[in-house]
């Protein structure tokens, strides 16, 4: 089973690119059923299609910024979609008492993850590789560059 990172959401989301076509081709070889977005991933792209509409400076900007938004909102309502629990929230303290040194973002997705023993498919491996007995990869680089 495997949890999306954000910017692997973000990509997807895109349509475009080489990275994306390495991405799906290496997806394509399993069921859709395996692949899952954490909640974190769709709160940190909700936080930016909002800070685009507090920025915004003319109604053809709020517009875009409200379209944004309800791309988000659509793409999400057809995702699986992980959620932050208990479990996940106890293995993100005992990481912040180890003082793992990652963003919040990242160590919740992490946390989600290892709660459930789900490998975390991203183009952050530096960030993610400091996290113990997380598993990682990036499908977006040719194979054996991982």
């Amino acid at each position: 089973m495997f949890l999306l990172d954000t910017d692997y959401a973000i990509l997807l989301q895109r349509g475009r690119g080489p990275e994306l076509h390495r991405l799906l081709e290496r997806m394509s070889a399993y069921p859709d059923t395996v692949f899952h977005y954490p909640v974190i991933t769709f709160h940190e792209q909700m936080l930016g299609a909002n800070a685009y509409i507090a920025r915004a400076k003319s109604p053809r900007e709020s517009v875009r910024g409200y379209a944004i938004l309800q791309q988000v909102l659509e793409d999400y309502s057809r995702a699986q979609v992980l959620s932050f629990d208990d479990d996940a929230a106890q293995i993100f303290q005992g990481m912040r008492k180890q003082r793992v040194r990652v963003g919040t973002m990242d160590l919740r997705i992490a946390s989600i993850a290892l709660s459930r023993d789900f490998t975390v498919l991203t183009r952050n491996l530096v960030d993610f590789r400091q996290i113990p007995s997380l598993k990682v990869e990036d499908w977006t680089t040719v194979k054996d560059e991982n």
